[in-house]
This record gives C-alpha cells, sequence and structure tokens, in this order.
C-alpha cells in the first residue's frame, strides 16, 4: 500500500520544483524528502520525478500525482464531516481565461458563501488544452471543450461560450474600404499565437491561411480592452461586448459566430467540496452560457 506521506511528498516536490523546497514547505530535511522519493520509485518500480533542474513529474509521476490529490481531498471531506471541522478541502481546478473573467466570477461568489469554503487554486490554460492537466494529475478538475472523459473522470455538458468577431468603431474607418474589410492587411489580436483558435476560425472561412499582421495580448481583460481601443479585430464572448453593440463603441465585421461547447470533467471523488463546486458551476453556466 502506497504511504500517504509518501504520496504527500511528491505533490511538494512537483508544486515547489525542487527537493529543498519541498523539505521547507513539510518542515523535514532535504534528506528526508529524498529517501521518501526513493522509496515511493522502488515501491512502483519507476523514476516519478526528473531531478535535473526543476523538478517535474514523469509519466507514472503524474498517475501518482492524481491518485495523491484525490487521496488528499477524500480526507479533508472525511475529517470534516467526523469533526465538523478539519481542514479545508484543496480543489484544484483547470479554467480557461475567458470563462474566468466572465462567468466564473460567481463560481466564486458562490464558493465564498459556503460556511466552509475549501481552497480554491485555479489553473488557467486554452480550454481545448485544460484537459491535459487532468491527465497530468495536474487538477481534481477542469472546464473543458473535450467531451470525452479522461480515464477515472466523469464529464459533464455546461453549456456554450458565443464568440462574436468585433472591433472598435474608429478601427473600422481604417480597414473597411467600399464596405468591404480588408482580411489579409488588419491587424488581429491573439491572446496565445499557438493555441488561440477563435480569430483563426473566422479568417479560414474566408479563405486565408496566411496570418495577417498579429498582436499577442495574453490576458482576457487587457484582450478586450486592446479591440476595444482599436489596436486590432478580436472576437470577444458575448458578456464582454455589454451594450457596446447598441452603443456603436463596437462594430461587428461579420454575422459570425464562434461557438465553444465547454464541459465540466473531474475525478470521480464524490466530496461534499467537489458537489459544491459542480453546483456551483452548473448554477453559473445556466445564467450565463447558452
Amino acid at each position: 500500500m502506497l504511504s500517504g506521506h509518501h504520496l504527500q511528498t511528491l505533490v511538494a516536490v512537483v508544486e515547489e520544483e525542487s527537493f529543498g523546497a519541498a523539505a521547507a514547505r513539510l518542515r523535514i530535511t532535504q534528506s528526508a524528502v529524498s529517501q521518501r522519493i526513493r522509496a515511493l520509485e522502488q515501491q512502483v518500480g519507476h523514476v516519478v520525478v526528473t531531478r535535473e533542474g526543476a523538478c517535474h513529474p514523469t509519466a507514472q509521476g503524474e498517475v501518482l500525482l492524481g491518485l495523491a490529490r484525490g487521496v488528499a481531498s477524500l480526507e479533508a471531506d472525511a475529517l470534516g464531516r467526523l469533526s465538523g471541522g478539519g481542514p479545508s478541502a484543496v480543489l484544484d481546478v483547470g479554467v480557461n481565461a475567458d470563462s474566468l473573467a466572465t462567468w466564473f466570477r460567481d463560481v466564486i461568489d458562490t464558493v465564498a458563501a459556503l460556511p466552509d469554503p475549501p481552497l480554491l487554486r485555479l489553473v488557467v490554460d486554452d480550454e481545448h488544452h485544460t484537459a491535459d492537466l487532468l491527465r497530468a494529475g495536474a487538477v481534481l478538475g477542469a472546464l473543458t471543450t473535450d467531451p470525452e472523459p479522461v480515464q477515472g473522470c466523469a464529464v459533464e455538458y455546461l453549456g456554450t461560450m458565443r464568440y462574436l468577431p468585433v472591433c472598435a468603431a474608429g478601427y473600422a474607418e481604417r480597414w473597411r474600404t467600399g464596405g468591404r474589410w480588408r482580411w489579409r492587411e488588419m491587424p488581429v489580436v491573439q491572446f496565445d499565437l499557438r493555441k488561440d483558435e477563435l480569430q483563426n476560425k473566422v479568417l479560414r472561412r474566408r479563405g486565408i491561411t496566411e496570418p495577417p499582421p498579429m498582436h499577442r495580448i495574453p490576458s482576457s481583460e487587457a484582450f478586450t480592452h486592446a479591440v476595444r481601443a482599436g489596436l486590432g479585430w478580436g472576437s470577444l464572448p458575448e458578456a464582454e461586448i455589454g451594450d457596446a453593440l447598441d452603443r456603436g463603441t463596437l462594430l461587428r465585421l461579420t454575422d459570425d459566430t464562434v461557438d465553444v461547447k465547454l464541459y465540466w470533467q473531474s475525478w470521480r471523488l464524490h466530496t461534499r467540496a467537489t458537489e459544491r463546486l459542480a453546483d456551483a458551476l452548473h448554477a453559473a453556466a445556466a445564467v450565463h452560457l447558452r
């Protein structure tokens, strides 16, 4: 049977990215950390963390990380039920930046209002890649576009985020000629040059495969500000647009929309904390998503 201390040490080493920092966090010696990791590796028959540079989990270590975080969540839940208190549950959650900047705020409000709120630790990544965080054991649940369950996880459909390609009124004056947009020339705002597909889908529908001039703004709030300021055009969530179209401060470039279906994937833990989080997600999604 795997030792809880060994699994706890693995989590500390990976999160702190070094044996020394893990030792300080656990208040034990670095030698003791090394002994625990070595004992864990001997027990499972695999190297579980890299030793050169920053410590990262191996493929086998990722499997154990998922187990370790699940065990910690179940332990916190059991102690809370037994004592009416106990340590706060820790919920590591993968979330995409646009959700975090809009409707996920309602989830945070709901969790904050709980009498014994869990500790939320959010990991931000593109919604097409957050399922990889589950596979790596980095999170217990994730907002994702992937409807296929990661092994050991359950999937629930939440709703659809709709994006509209828009630009500032002043931007339109510069880049629209004779009622036609100069798609190949006009600058576009991208959140991430490698992962962001929202603008690329709009361009591909117009047969444009060569990228136009691009700004990279890796922040949802700053991305929206850049589009509103006229730096470039971009696809904004409906919730971020508000009444700007009615007021004429933003203009739609096309009637096209980009719809992103979001799912909640989580390990099958069935603790009070995970169930409350799932309830909060569904409640917020029912209000804000399509």
